[in-house]
This record gives structure tokens, sequence and C-alpha cells, in this order.
């Protein structure tokens, strides 16, 4: 069974959003173990450190960072993407200030959920929808529809 771990700067605050994410998270388990690793907030220096010393963990994982200047994909695309995974994914999702570039440089891809910005809980929550939603298609799942 694929690990996805999911390192993210900062806690859900809003509890509509925390709940939004858990129910995700409890989809997510016929496909994967999940993991959430919380970074606390900080200024960019010191998240960088963090996240370093998280990514000091996960050097046989493959590392996809949500980052505005990534990638984008259509669901489909993306549910290829991860058919190619067949152990450890580790995403990174970085605070207001965004990843640091000495870690943006060390990943293996570099994913945009929209050229818009939104607000980290949202991000998140988006994030969650779109893994679920890949994992399931890739399982033969309907909740994507072509």
């Amino acid at each position: 069974m694929m690990l996805i771990k999911l390192i993210a700067v900062g806690k859900l605050k809003d509890k509509l959003f925390l709940e939004r994410c858990k129910e995700y998270e409890k989809r997510l388990r016929p496909y994967a173990k999940f993991e959430v690793v919380e970074l606390p907030d900080s200024d960019s220096i010191n998240e960088g450190k963090a996240f370093a010393r998280e990514l000091e963990k996960e050097k046989n994982s493959y590392i996809i960072a949500l980052t505005e200047e990534g990638k984008t994909f259509t669901t489909e695309g993306f549910a290829k993407v991860m058919a190619q995974r067949d152990s450890k994914v580790c995403f990174l999702i970085g605070g207001p200030f965004g990843l640091a570039q000495e870690i943006r440089d060390t990943v293996h891809l570099k994913w945009s959920l929209s050229p818009l910005t939104f607000p980290h809980e949202l991000a998140r929550l988006l994030f969650y929808e779109q893994l679920y939603r890949v994992l399931n298609f890739n399982n033969g799942g309907s909740y994507h529809h072509i």
C-alpha cells in the first residue's frame, strides 16, 4: 500500500476545514496510508530549516511541493503522475511565505493547484480533495466523472 505524507506549515484552525480534511483522510484509507506533519508557523528561514529536518527522514520518498510556480495538471494528468508512484510520496505545503527556495530546489515535482492564490486552509482542503479524487480514479472508483 502506498504511503503518503503531508508536511505542512500551520494547523487547521477553522473547524469546518478541519472536519472536511478529516473526512478526506478517512476516504483515503482504502488507497494509502496517510500521515500529516504540521510544522509551526514562523518566518521563511525557520520554516525552511524545519522542512529540511523533515525531508532528512524522506530520503526514499518522491517529493512533491505545492507551489505557485509549479506545473498545473488536469485531474487525469495528475492521476498519471500518482499512478507512476508505488511506494512513498511526500507532499509539502508552505506557510504564508511559501516554501524556501532551497527546499523548492530539492523536490522531484512542483505542483500548482491553480494560478490563483488561496488561503492556507483552503489550499490544504483542495489538496486533500484532489488527492482523494486521483487515488479513487486510479483504483477504478466512481468519484471522478469523465
